[in-house]
């Protein structure tokens, strides 16, 4: 079966996305999954999305990583989805859909910025330069002096496959502070088990950690990312985050056909 799919990326999160109620492919085809994100043999990605129907939504977002795992919440591929949604049809500016962390909600405004809400984060655990929360993935947040010129799969590798950490796995990010609304952030996914250009959720976990670390003077911060630049804005009240929203930029590379 000959099969469309459109590539997309986000701040250089690569993405392969698939209008699903076409095909009906099953969710649990990891050596599929696996050959189409593979960069020498396949399409190559981060990961690969699913569109499909969802009652009650504009659409449902079935996101897995490149080794073919079905995985928590990615918001960079939420951003691509919502802006692929809107060029195949399926919505215009604004959106509600459901993923494995539950419903949000999406906007696109007039040049293109893709706004995604993400979940409300509630539980932050916190070591002077170190900080540990799910912001729809978990994530593990370091802060350093300076991450231009650091091997971010070595150091993340530590701690991705500690013992506490190496079964579930955690995604790691590496941030150093530019300004006290303005930080740069170098991640290692889980699942890619690499350094990406980019990760939304691990840049929404940073930008809190960033805030909760400057004793809360900014809510609205700027982010640096390998791919390119990321906002994230949030309220914060008794140590719960909610309005998270992560702004960004959403892009079609090409599309084509695979046969499956």
């Amino acid at each position: 079966m000959k099969v469309k799919f459109h590539k997309y990326q986000g701040t250089g999160n690569d993405f392969v996305m698939i209008d699903n109620r076409a095909y009906g492919l099953e969710r649990d085809n990891k050596n599929l999954v696996e050959s189409l994100c593979h960069r020498r043999f396949g399409i190559g990605a981060d990961g690969l999305i699913l569109l499909q129907e969802k009652e009650g939504y504009d659409f449902e977002m079935v996101y897995f990583n490149s080794d073919g795992s079905e995985s928590s919440m990615c918001g960079n591929g939420g951003r691509c989805i919502i802006q692929f949604a809107k060029e195949i049809g399926v919505i215009e500016n604004t959106c509600s859909f459901v993923a494995i962390d539950g419903p949000h909600e999406g906007l696109i405004d007039g040049n293109g910025i893709v706004t995604l809400k993400m979940k409300d984060v509630s539980a932050v655990e916190s070591s002077f330069n170190d900080f540990v929360l799910n912001t729809g993935s978990p994530h593990y947040v370091r802060f350093l002096n300076s991450i231009d010129v650091f091997n971010v799969v070595e150091e993340a590798k530590k701690i991705r496959y500690s013992n506490r950490f190496a079964q579930e796995g955690i995604n790691v990010n590496f941030v150093a502070i530019k300004d006290e609304n303005h930080i740069a952030v170098r991640t290692y996914e889980r699942g890619v088990e690499d350094e990406t250009y980019s990760c939304g959720t691990g840049v929404v976990a940073s930008s809190m950690a960033h805030y909760l670390k400057s004793g809360k003077k900014q809510n609205h911060i700027f982010v640096d990312v390998l791919g390119g630049k990321l906002q994230v804005k949030f309220f914060e009240t008794d140590g719960i985050f909610t309005e998270v929203f992560l702004i960004g930029s959403a892009v079609e590379v090409f599309e084509g056909e695979v046969e499956i």
